[in-house]
């Protein structure tokens, strides 16, 4: 699948996410500040937190209901080694944040 619009750069705030669903599809996309975005599955495996409305520490995204944390880049839970969430790659294109949810 061909990258898709999501957002606009200077509609994610510095340090947070925000749930957007595009093609059937729902993601956290996060604003890692420095034009860096990325983009995650929504949902925390744990209990189905909010991933979105977690905040970045480092380069992970914490989520809000119980702490598990995970790495932005790659997915992996720093908590649990048995849970991970998808990621997607995320390009920014003049002032589009776009994502590829192949």
């Amino acid at each position: 699948m061909p990258y898709i619009k999501v957002a606009e750069v200077d509609e994610i705030a510095v340090g947070q996410g925000t749930l957007i669903e595009r093609a059937g599809v729902a993601i956290a996309v996060f604003n890692a500040g420095a034009g860096q975005f990325y983009a995650t599955s929504p949902t925390c495996p744990n209990e189905d937190g909010p991933l979105a409305e977690g905040g970045i520490e480092g380069d992970a995204v914490v989520c809000p209901w119980h702490g598990f944390d995970f790495e932005l880049e790659t997915g992996r839970c720093r908590v649990d080694e048995g849970l991970a969430i998808a990621v997607y790659p995320v390009r920014v294109n003049g002032s589009d944040v776009e994502v590829d949810l192949a």
